[in-house]
């Protein structure tokens, strides 16, 4: 399970018990399953179709920080089905699961279509996947380069410190 989205309860998003308002977590939960979705399926355009028994297991209250946790389970020929748990980020206390939310990848006229996808793919996936493609693709031109075309730097990359002791 991948926790990428954090949210801070702040005063507008609880009930009149002074905790979290379920349909606010729910909004919240069916806008990152579509993100996840269409990151996944590559496309834009996907529409939620069930939600299962959603387990409210605890309360989250002002100020606490929760995390929004998703994971594919399953892909079908238009449809990707999803996990989700949803935990605070401190004490790590599940708030809520669904064991499945199901979403649909749709044409202009909202009409099911396929998708292609069999598996998740992470980002790093799909940049060797482009690189390996861009290279086979180079390597058609290769042969009008001689040994004096310059060679780009290898890029560092942007997290990693540049080396100062030999500045």
């Amino acid at each position: 399970m991948n926790f990428h989205t954090r949210k801070w309860v702040k005063p507008e998003d609880l009930n009149p018990n002074g905790t979290l308002f379920g349909g606010r977590l729910l909004a919240w939960i069916d806008e990152e399953a579509a993100i996840y979705a269409i990151v996944q399926l590559g496309t834009s355009r996907v529409v939620t179709k069930f939600m299962s028994e959603i387990n409210f297991v605890s309360s989250a209250r002002q100020g606490d920080i929760i995390e929004l946790g998703i994971t594919a389970s399953a892909f079908g020929r238009t449809s990707i089905s999803l996990c989700v748990e949803i935990r605070n980020k401190i004490t790590r206390e599940r708030i809520l699961t669904i064991d499945r939310i199901v979403l649909v990848s749709v044409d202009a006229d909202f009409k099911p279509v396929p998708h292609g996808r069999t598996r998740i793919t992470y980002i790093e996936d799909r940049f060797r996947e482009q690189a390996g493609s861009n290279d086979s693709h180079n390597d058609d031109h290769n042969d009008s380069h001689n040994d004096e075309t310059p060679q780009k730097a290898p890029r560092r990359r942007a997290d990693s410190a540049p080396d100062l002791k030999n500045a």
